[in-house]
């Protein structure tokens, strides 16, 4: 993942979506403060490092070219210019994450939009000028790298990287062909995402009477009423159908794109160069897709069976997925009284935690309330280490708004603490990108859990936790399977709205059960998931984060039971700041972890069914 990308969050339709603009008074929010990237657009500051940029680029290209093996030889040049490089990286890093995140404030805006694209030029032109840096370092002899960490300490502290660069050498082009892979990326897949981004931000879906965007839209399907959440599904079905063509296109452009490169780069399965990227073997994925599919009928089968019995249907409408329990109270949380049970429950875990947290609320570091144009759903962008993470949320005060800013604020914590190693060895595989946002989003849990002994309140809190953690783990692992379908059948050639369509029903049908009804319409709700589009087979590091979780913080919680002292808190610290120098068996092994064993994800999905098993006791 490269340090300009975001953490998005989990499916819209899940993850706490936005409420209208005029919803209820949830006390004053805060927005974005910019300043600490750049002042304005056309600020001096921004201009300088633009320019600086361009210099710095042209001068490690003149100096460094053709020459990094001789410098290896040595040990400490090499060093030297790959600190001239990750210097680099981090200047146009700041001012990408300032563009990105000024177009995400507002994507209705033209002149953002056009600022956006013209900044993406200007930094895909010095990317280009020193794209051989990369290739160049891959085509080194082993022999003489391994003796040049030997020699030469400075050298020795980007190992993790430059061992991470070589896991690619056996995909890497020729200098040529990489050169106008990157050039065209402009063209390619970065133009058909913003064409994605700004048509769903366009859309607008009317429902009894009233147009609303997409967040609103989506947040209707987790109406009390049954009829506003039939209004929604149908308007939302409505519109993609509508707009189906081009979203078929858009999926059939970008998976052709995809293909292509896979072809040239001469990876094998549809997914590989993405376990590349997360750093994380075929196999391991693969045991844990057939773990969840196997668990598909004790988790989300027997689970919308009892909330169809709940809500007094023989079935539930595919509307009634995330409908709150009948008897669930209409409870509702401040701005404030939010930010106090997140930190409340990081403080209670380690003051430490609460530490790192407070700044995002203090000093602009979090954009909370819905506005028109907004960028949907929730990320946490982790900037630069020289500056900070930032968050977006559309928050609205229901129980899973509240979840959904523990998870940001995990990823933040999590971003702050991995800034120590650098630009270049910062960024986290998305694997285990979810570690601290899940961790923080079940420590929030707990802690609202704890404060609801029993009655309706309680069930509505367990049942809220085993829809989102059906939707990180189920919904995403058949969001990975579909992707997989698609891929593999867009190989064979393009595939209309219709075939895309019953390979999303198929898959959505195997995962939810028999007492999901996935009525008319269903077909098109593929369209506007945004993870099919900016990340490919991005889905699965969500289920793979949330089992991590659950078998971690099943070894947090038998600790403290046994009167465990802080190790836990500091092993965990330390897991956080190693951003991404590890693999993820060197982070699990100090909680006695294997993500190879079967055992590993069984257990994660032991946490789901347990909690299942205390709502069925409930019944009784």
């Amino acid at each position: 993942m490269d340090r300009g990308d975001r953490v998005w969050d989990r499916e819209q339709e899940a993850g706490g979506a936005g409420a209208a603009a005029d919803g209820p008074d949830l006390g004053p929010m805060p927005e974005w403060d910019l300043d600490d990237l750049y002042p304005a657009p056309d600020s001096e500051a921004l201009t300088a490092d633009l320019e600086a940029a361009e210099r710095s680029a042209k001068a490690l290209a003149e100096r460094c070219r053709g020459k990094l093996a001789a410098m290896a030889e040595a040990g400490a040049p090499l060093a030297e210019a790959i600190g001239d490089y990750e210097a680099l990286q981090d200047r146009v890093g700041r001012i990408g994450s300032y563009a990105g995140l000024r177009y995400a404030a507002d994507t209705a805006d033209p002149e953002r939009a056009k600022f956006l694209g013209d900044i993406q030029g200007r930094l895909t032109e010095i990317g280009t000028s020193v794209l051989f840096f990369t290739l160049e370092l891959n085509k080194i002899d082993d022999a003489v790298l391994e003796s040049a960490f030997a020699s030469s300490p400075e050298l020795a502290h980007f190992r993790p990287w430059i061992e991470d660069l070589r896991k690619a050498r056996p995909y890497q082009l020729d200098e040529e062909i990489e050169r106008l892979f990157h050039e065209k990326s402009l063209t390619c897949a970065a133009a058909w995402n913003r064409l994605f981004n700004e048509t769903t931000t366009a859309l607008r879906f009317e429902v009894d009477g009233e147009r609303l965007a997409i967040e609103p839209t989506l947040n209707l399907l987790m109406d009390p009423s049954e009829e506003r959440r039939r209004a929604a599904a149908e308007a939302l079905a409505k519109v993609y159908g509508e707009n189906l063509r081009l979203f078929t296109l858009i999926t059939n452009t970008l998976a052709k794109d995809k293909e292509i490169s896979d072809r040239w780069r001469g990876f094998e399965d549809v997914a590989d160069s993405r376990h590349l990227a997360n750093r994380v073997e075929r196999e391991v994925v693969e045991a844990l897709v057939e773990t969840v599919r196997g668990h598909y009928p004790a988790i989300a089968h027997r689970y919308y069976a009892m909330k169809a019995k709940w809500l007094g249907k023989d079935k539930l409408m595919h509307w009634d997925r995330n409908a709150p329990l009948p008897e669930q109270p209409e409870r509702l949380f401040a701005w404030d009284e939010a930010r106090a049970v997140v930190l409340g429950a990081y403080g209670a875990f380690s003051p430490k935690m609460a530490e790192i947290a407070e700044p995002f609320f203090e000093k602009g570091w979090i954009d909370a309330p819905v506005r028109e144009g907004k960028s949907p759903g929730a990320f946490s962008h982790p900037t630069v280490p020289s500056a900070h993470p930032y968050i977006l949320l559309n928050y609205q005060g229901r129980p899973r708004d509240v979840m959904t800013l523990a998870h940001e604020l995990g990823h933040g914590v999590h971003q702050v603490l991995a800034a120590v190693q650098g630009p270049l060895m910062a960024p986290t595989p998305l694997t285990l990108a979810e570690t601290a946002s899940v961790f923080g989003e079940m420590l929030t849990f707990r802690a609202l859990l704890e404060r609801t002994p029993s009655g309706p309140e309680r069930k509505a809190l367990l049942a809220g936790k085993v829809e989102d953690m059906i939707n990180t783990v189920v919904r995403q692992i058949a969001f990975y399977s579909f992707e997989r379908k698609v891929h593999l059948a867009r190989r064979k050639g393009e595939l209309t709205g219709e075939q895309i369509g019953a390979m999303w029903l198929e898959v959505q049908g195997e995962s939810l059960g028999p007492a999901v009804e996935l009525g008319p319409g269903y077909e098109h709700f593929w369209c506007y998931i945004p993870h099919f589009i900016h990340s490919p087979f991005y889905v699965y590091a969500y289920a793979f984060g949330d089992c991590l979780v659950n078998s971690l913080y099943a070894v947090y919680e038998e600790e403290a039971g046994e009167g465990g002292d802080a190790s836990f808190q500091e092993r965990y610290f330390e897991m956080l700041r190693a951003g991404g120098t590890k693999h993820h068996s060197e982070l699990l092994a100090p909680f006695g972890l294997d993500a190879r064993d079967a055992d590993f994800w069984a257990r994660g999905l032991s946490l789901i069914t347990r909690m299942i098993d205390e709502l069925e006791a409930m019944d009784v």
